[in-house]
């Protein structure tokens, strides 16, 4: 969904989906972003704009996430949180960090490739929102890290550290440079970028947690400190709740822009774009206008570009699916087949989770959109497996599906089912109906609020099917679309599902 415009001004947010914690460079002309992917393959994802406003998706530089064995099954708030991306010694350098691992970094020569495997780059529990620094000046780098409480113990303070100009170890132990315990009202300081401006080290680092809490600057003439920091982005009297942890790039022309997250319930960390300036005299940054985030503002100069959004729509020409999905764990061969004809043709995968989607890590997804819309794809189920079933879910901490289900009896049904939170398996949301022909039209009606209405034909038009019902998210991520097969444990190969004309449209449901 493409952010609100006229030729002159843009409206925020400029992407309206879950793109968690984004940061953001300019290399020459072109503009990059990477973001969060927790538990998801393939992870860490590269979107591409020339004007800051229109961002398509070109790639991703995890493929799998490692060590293999810790992601065969859905992890999905772990993984992989907070990426911070730059571009140094004609490469590009994304550094993560896994809260359960320690802090990791990839490489490339290009957006697109060939990126390196994960470097774990420091051990340990709860080291998260990694940032490096390279000080063209004196040719020293740097790293400084947040913490995760819930594995650590510690929280609300930055560490750094002196690191290899290679990017491959860190130099010394590393030691406290900003804690913010000693910063009156600061509480959950996390997400540091770091930057080198005007003979001063920058860190732009969020604080008061993802829904209420604001931005702030610290500066230092030497990067182990001592800082001093200052609120440059706040709420205020905005409907924009918790503006914060994002990047800060520069345009050719000189021009200033911070992009950022809003955390919004069901549809994630949606990005928003602030124009940045430097306050005279003191040297500050401030964001948005005065401190509090802009709704609608000047378009950055910078050439005028066509629309664009990351793709949502899919015909899965030849089997394949789109850059724009990925699955809830690490792949195995034989989820997909692929074919001389359009659609996605999944494998009905034995599981013996098959009673609960949110432990299967075959379910293929992508971001619920952050407007109003309608979902639609048509589903065959090509499977003569009692219990097989597949169709288009829902998903978050509880979660709904649509789709077609194998009887013992050979028939098949449009079932409707649901999960709460708090259940460990899922119960029919409906009444099951007859499926003639093993195929249906499935839809789902998101409307403000994320409130969803699944309907579905089965070749006497669209009939509602089931309640109303709110999407959920996970703890860090945005519900979720979800395309799933699926078939009881046992012997042999349990057969096919196939989902063609994946489409996404704007709708006024709500």
């Amino acid at each position: 969904m493409t952010a609100g415009r006229t030729d002159t001004t843009y409206r925020n947010p400029v992407l309206n989906a879950d793109w968690s914690d984004p940061d953001v460079i300019r290399v020459g002309d072109d503009f990059y972003l990477t973001a969060s992917s927790f538990g998801r393959a393939p992870g860490l994802p590269l979107l591409h704009s020339r004007d800051l406003v229109n961002w398509t998706l070109v790639g991703h530089a995890l493929e799998r996430l490692e060590p293999e064995s810790e992601f065969t099954t859905p992890r999905h708030d772990c993984g992989v949180w907070a990426p911070s991306l730059r571009h140094h010694d004609d490469r590009f350098w994304i550094f993560w960090g896994d809260p359960d691992q320690g802090v990791f970094q990839v490489n490339a020569p290009e957006i697109r490739g060939p990126w390196t495997r994960p470097h774990l780059v420091k051990a340990g529990k709860g080291l998260i929102d990694p940032c490096p620094l390279w000080d063209d000046e004196t040719g020293e780098a740097y790293l400084v890290h947040a913490w995760a409480k819930s594995r650590s113990g510690v929280k609300n303070r930055l560490t750094g550290h002196r690191m290899h100009p290679h990017g491959t170890e860190l130099l010394d132990e590393g030691r406290v440079i900003v804690d913010a315990d000693r910063i009156p009202g600061w509480f959950t300081l996390e997400g540091p970028k770091l930057y080198k401006h005007d003979g001063w080290f920058w860190i732009l680092a969020p604080a008061g947690g993802v829904e209420t809490g604001w931005q702030g600057a610290f500066r230092s003439r030497a990067f182990f400190g001592p800082y001093e920091e200052k609120v440059v982005l706040e709420q205020k009297d905005t409907d924009v709740n918790g503006p914060h942890q994002g990047g800060w790039v520069r345009t050719p022309s000189g021009e200033d822009w911070f992009l950022h997250f809003q955390q919004r319930g069901p549809y994630g960390r949606v990005v928003h774009l602030q124009p940045m300036a430097w306050s005279p005299g003191g040297g500050w940054p401030v964001l948005g206008h005065d401190g509090a985030p802009v709704a609608e503002h000047r378009r950055p100069d910078l050439p005028p570009q066509p629309p664009a959004a990351p793709a949502t729509d899919d015909d899965f020409p030849g089997g394949r699916h789109g850059r724009q999905w990925q699955w809830t764990a690490n792949p195995q061969e034989g989820w997909t087949t692929q074919h001389s004809a359009d659609g996605l043709r999944l494998t009905c995968v034995r599981s013996a989770g098959a009673h609960d989607l949110r432990t299967l890590p075959h379910v293929l997804t992508q971001r619920l959109p952050g407007t109003p819309c309608t979902v639609e794809v048509e589903l065959r189920l090509d499977s003569e497996e009692p219990g097989a079933r597949a169709g288009l879910a829902v998903l978050g901490d509880a979660y709904r599906w649509i789709g077609l289900q194998r009887g013992a009896d050979g028939t098949v049904h449009l079932v409707h089912r649901f999960a709460e939170t708090v259940a460990d398996r899922e119960r029919d949301a409906d009444h099951p109906r007859p499926a003639p022909g093993d195929r249906a039209l499935l839809r789902v009606d998101i409307g403000a609020g994320a409130r969803c209405r699944f309907s579905c034909d089965t070749g006497d038009g669209f009939r509602p099917f089931g309640q109303v019902f709110a999407a959920t998210p996970w703890r860090w991520v945005g519900a979720l679309l979800g395309l799933v097969a699926v078939a009881p444990t046992g012997q042999g190969h349990a057969g096919t599902a196939t989902f063609t004309r994946f489409r996404i449209s704007t709708s006024a449901y709500g």
